[in-house]
């Protein structure tokens, strides 16, 4: 059951209660006024319901006379209050500037604390007014829709609040609008989370962040927000290359603060008129996005979706099964297997299970031309289905697909690499990548011409691909979605490897021949904590997993959200000496990875890394 603690703060006293959010009754010893419920009456379950205890902050109101610093420090923790409609952070208002204020607007989120400046020649006997500015370091920017924008490297922040006496008092007559928050409240206040979107038949994840608690101006729980989000429609990022299926102002039904789900963990969502005549087929595709959106976010699995018209009866209901067959979930079918490319350069598959407590099966080598060629294997990667398999000769100069489920000859390589004899592997083809439309994605590292190819169903003729914002980087490594619609790469700049994530735009009317087939674009941080990067990997709903340095640090491996977002708790164990790795989408399946040390090597569910075979490099999972 949840408890509630409130604390009540104002000026720089308050502080200390975000580092002791997560203590539950032990914050009591800080907070004079917190008080703990002995009893209460048994309630319906609500969809966003947790079982932690959390701290509830409410900021304290200006005191009489309080000096301008001071109306300057109250506000500040006040906008990192629970108040309805943020009520004590709008007393440090003017009665104008209150009502102008929009906290809705967006957050500005900082790595350093905020810096409060007087401006020169102002003091506290000041009658015109005081004007203050604000700074720090900009770590990240939350837009009015809840996406998160990471900032690469230090971008500073700087606003300027303007103070007048109202009614012989001070306070705040013009300011920005939206919230200032430091990364220890932002990650107090707000978490992430997944909204679902089609693109070519498939559910896309586009992570926003929501407030844990009710949100101040709707009043709406965290699963509410978060559909509400959904209804609104995709990110800016993303909305280009995706689609809703919710027709075109469709909401909740007016009034709605809370969903809830019924003994049976199905989840009951109102919608207003909007929505009511829509065909059967439309309504399971808007049920699938709402399903997967909800199982995202609770901590209790939700089952089935009933969507309800505004008169409350029933449109339609989708439980998981079918929604996993709408939504193309993991294409059809989850990775049977994983692959690396042993000592002897030869492409081997294996059968690992993140809950089996026994020692893997041996390696076996995969069936096909691959079987009897005298190819020399560097780099692979394995189709969705894992039919195919499109390899990188061990010299880097060319790539080659496969059957994995045919015989014959190996046949003519589908793209040579530009580079001239005398460049080693790191300057030619990088490992390539599959996306679940088929198409295959790999670049040409050549120092002199660098460039990204796509070919269509993997034996098109190979188009360039047209990718903005590298700002003189040379792409080392990539990997695409499953879904197609980003990718994610690997960029190389004095000295530094960065990882960003691009969106994958293909036009609909190519216009001429040289226009290009595919385009990435908004090229955006997708690390931005990481000092330098070395290895990458898609995993379940929307993440990377990533390995690299922080600035100070040793190597580790992480998962971060797609837009640069760090996922709680997302470090794996000891990875120091890891430098490949691959995940896969289905959370059921372990992590695989190459460390120098170890060789080819995985991680069971609750343990720590155990060796596969002693050699080897290349780990991947179809994709």
């Amino acid at each position: 059951m949840d408890a509630d603690v409130d604390v009540r703060t104002s000026g720089r006293r308050g502080r200390s209660y975000a580092a002791a959010a997560a203590l539950g009754a032990g914050v009591l010893a800080l907070a004079g006024c917190a008080s703990m419920p002995s009893s209460g009456e048994i309630k319906q379950v609500q969809a966003s319901q947790g079982v932690d205890s959390q701290v509830r902050v409410f900021g304290v109101p200006p005191p009489d006379k309080a000096s301008p610093l001071e109306i300057v420090d109250g506000f500040v923790d006040a906008m990192t209050s629970d108040d309805p409609k943020l009520a004590t952070a709008r007393e440090y208002l003017t009665k104008d500037a209150g009502a102008k204020w929009n906290p809705g607007r967006g957050i500005t989120v900082l790595s350093s604390e905020l810096t409060r400046l007087r401006m020169a020649g102002a003091n506290d006997q000041d009658a015109v007014g005081q004007r203050f500015e604000l700074s720090g370091t900009r770590m990240a920017r939350v837009d009015e829709r809840g996406s998160y924008q990471p900032e690469s490297g230090s971008a500073p922040y700087k606003e300027f609040l303007q103070l007048v006496k109202e009614d012989g008092q001070w306070r705040i007559a013009d300011l920005p609008d939206g919230l200032v928050l430091g990364e220890s409240d932002f990650g107090r206040i707000f978490r992430s989370a997944n909204k679902y979107y089609f693109a070519s038949g498939m559910l896309v994840a586009d992570p926003v962040f929501v407030r844990q608690r009710q949100d101040p101006e709707s009043r709406m729980d965290a699963m509410t927000q978060t559909v509400q989000s959904l209804l609104a429609g995709p990110s800016k990022w993303l909305g280009p290359v995706v689609s809703s299926s919710f027709p075109s102002g469709t909401a909740l039904k007016e009034g709605t603060r809370t969903l809830a789900y019924d003994g049976q963990n199905a989840l009951r969502v109102p919608l207003n008129k909007k929505a009511e005549n829509v065909a059967n087929a439309q309504c399971k595709r808007m049920a699938a996005q709402l399903l997967f959106t909800a199982q995202d976010l609770t901590a209790s699995r939700v089952t089935s979706v009933e969507l309800v018209r505004a008169d409350g009866s029933s449109l339609c209901q989708l439980d998981q099964p079918e929604a996993v067959i709408v939504a193309n979930r993991f294409s059809g079918a989850s990775p049977q297997s994983q692959y690396y490319v042993d000592t002897e350069h030869r492409l081997r598959r294996m059968h690992l299970r993140a809950d089996s407590e026994s020692a893997p099966a041996p390696a076996e080598p995969v069936p096909g031309p691959l079987a009897t060629s005298q190819l020399k294997v560097g780099t692979a990667a394995v189709t969705h289905d894992e039919k195919r398999a499109a390899v990188v000769s061990e010299n880097g100069r060319e790539l080659y697909v496969v059957s994995l489920t045919t015989g014959g000859p190996l046949g003519q390589p589908v793209l040579t690499s530009a580079a001239g004899a005398a460049a080693g592997p790191e300057h030619r083809l990088s490992a390539p990548s599959w996306d679940a439309r088929g198409d295959l994605w790999v670049a040409d590292r050549n120092p002199a011409n660098p460039a990204v190819w796509v070919l269509e169903n993997g034996t098109g003729t190979p188009r360039k691909v047209d990718v903005a914002g590298l700002n003189g980087g040379r792409i080392e490594s990539l990997r695409v979605s499953s879904d197609g619609v980003r990718i994610a790469l690997l960029i190389e700049k004095d000295g530094r490897q960065t990882l960003k994530v691009g969106r994958v735009e293909r036009p609909d009317s190519r216009g001429g021949s040289e226009e290009p087939l595919v385009l990435v674009r908004e090229l955006r941080p997708a690390a931005p904590q990481m000092v330098d990067v070395t290895a990458m990997s898609w995993a379940s709903r929307g993440r990377l997993l990533v390995v690299g340095r922080e600035a100070g640090g040793l190597v580790q491996a992480r998962y971060m959200q797609a837009d640069g977002s760090e996922v709680v708790s997302g470090s794996l164990p000891g990875a120091t000496g890891v430098i490949a790795v691959a995940a896969s989408e289905d959370e059921q399946l372990p992590v695989v990875a190459y460390s120098r040390s170890d060789g080819i090597v995985w991680l069971p569910h609750g343990a720590q890394w155990r060796t596969v075979v002693d050699g080897g490099a290349a780990p991947v999972y179809p994709g």
